[in-house]
């Protein structure tokens, strides 16, 4: 085989393996990036982008019924679910030259396309080459997981990377698993016209706080999603069309029958056949084992993303490029700290978190002050008819921001500011001094800080101060 020699090597092109890659080949180093499957990984072919895609189909067919609070008649859409399919494929196709092969190509990298194996502590073999390089980031991202239930391997059963291939739509779509994923395809399915069953262990959205994890619950009951929470999945039989799940509810044998199945009860880093023994890295069924600024037990190689952990988001893989870049190339003793880290599910409502659950606060700190406030006393929200929901901000009681919550429209937009205090270590009345355009959504993180200072501010012993200082003319 022949022999390179890199400063440089990536191995997975998801959007770690890529930020890397990126940066590196930009600060003059000779960069391989090595990718086994396709340029930009699961978040642009299987994962982010496709179900966004097709959840913005689904939430523009949901509008149609609904616009009859506009005073506009509202219609059952007509769904081409083929259409639907090529719009997602289409999204794809948009952002794909932004991750392609001939792009980082033309910023220097030597991009390899084939499956990479450590043969030794500083040296890798794929497509018949073996790389050696001065410094190894493993960035290959995770692979849906098929949990241990009798039959399902039996069954034409579909996980998030073969969904996006279906063109006809499915007349009952049942989906096991009640995480985001599962939450998100189930709205995105019944709002483009199928019937949806969701079954899980425990409660939707077991991860994020109840109180608001219960808003998304209860449109997703209103659109006619059926819920089925805190079941006990025996068995999956059957064949194309007709997929039955034996399940046990509160003690009593059920079953439920649907056209297709969707499995999303979790993933696992894709870090099969990497030879990772071969090259001193420690690893088990959760991961790579890498310490706070993501160096595995074998010094000359990092990991970034899904295949290190602790949780499965691009945006955490982005994060994790910029501590290992600081740390590989600039020497500066970056660590992960991920008290400010957010997460987005995607759904109508849409449910996003940063910093502490209130649960955790008070596990954490004791006595916390828990602030909230409604979309349904912000004038964006009324005039667009879309109230549903409320922020809950959580902070020390000496006004210390450590946590925030929305549900309501464009959450993971309106959570930006408060994962920028949270990360600064910000007081309330940073969020409160503020400020906002009107009328504006973000005016309720505002109107949710201010409420910190109401009984101050209009209390007893206000009024008896502005009492005091009118004596003086």
């Amino acid at each position: 085989m022949a022999g390179d020699d890199f400063d440089i090597c990536v191995i997975g092109a998801g959007s770690g393996g890529l930020s890397v890659a990126y940066a590196a080949s930009h600060m003059g180093q000779k960069v391989a990036l090595i990718e086994g499957h396709r340029m930009g990984g699961d978040c642009l072919n299987f994962g982010c982008v496709p179900s966004k895609a097709l959840l913005a189909a689904g939430h523009a067919a949901q509008a149609m019924r609904d616009a009859g609070r506009f005073g506009i008649a509202p219609v059952e859409p007509q769904v081409d679910f083929a259409a639907v399919n090529a719009h997602v494929r289409g999204v794809i196709a948009a952002i794909e030259p932004h991750d392609s092969a001939a792009r980082y190509e033309g910023f220097g990298v030597d991009v390899i396309m084939g499956h990479a194996r450590f043969t030794g502590p500083a040296t890798v073999e794929a497509a018949g080459r073996t790389i050696r390089a001065r410094r190894f980031v493993v960035a290959t991202g995770s692979r849906a997981v098929l949990p241990p239930i009798p039959g399902l391997a039996d069954v034409p059963a579909m996980t998030n990377e073969t969904l996006f291939e279906l063109t006809e739509r499915p007349g009952h779509l049942l989906i096991i698993g009640g995480g985001p994923i599962g939450c998100e395809m189930a709205q995105a399915h019944r709002q483009l016209g199928c019937r949806v069953t969701v079954l899980d262990m425990g409660p939707i959205l077991p991860k994020d706080d109840p109180e608001l994890a219960g808003i998304v619950r209860a449109r997703l009951l209103d659109e006619g999603v059926v819920l089925l929470e805190k079941v006990a999945v025996q068995s999956v039989s059957g064949t194309a069309g007709a997929i039955t799940i034996a399940y046990e509810e509160h003690g009593q044998a059920r079953t439920v029958t649907g056209s297709h199945l969707l499995v999303a009860t979790g993933r696992r880093a894709a870090i099969d056949d990497l030879g990772l023994d071969a090259a001193g890295i420690e690893h088990d069924r959760s991961g790579i084992r890498v310490d706070a600024h993501l160096r595995t037990t074998n010094r000359k190689v990092y990991a970034v993303g899904d295949c290190a952990g602790p949780y499965q988001f691009t945006h955490l893989a982005s994060y994790h490029a910029g501590i290992v870049i600081r740390n590989m190339l600039l020497k500066l003793p970056a660590r992960v700290d991920l008290k400010a880290f957010p997460w987005v599910t995607y759904t109508h409502p849409e449910l996003a978190n940063v910093g502490l659950t209130e649960e955790q606060a008070r596990r954490q700190h004791g006595e916390v002050t828990v602030l909230r406030f409604p979309f349904a006393e912000v004038d964006r929200a009324i005039a667009e008819r879309d109230t549903r929901g409320l922020i809950k901000v959580v902070t020390t009681k000496r006004g210390r921001i450590l946590g925030a919550a929305i549900v309501g429209p464009r959450a993971g937009d309106l959570l930006q500011p408060w994962t920028l205090a949270i990360s600064r270590g910000l007081k309330i009345g940073a969020m409160a001094g503020a400020v906002s355009p009107y009328p504006s959504f973000v005016e309720i993180g505002k109107r949710a800080a201010g409420s910190y200072f109401s009984s101050r501010l209009f209390g007893a012993g206000m009024r008896r101060l502005v009492r005091f200082l009118a004596l003086f003319g």
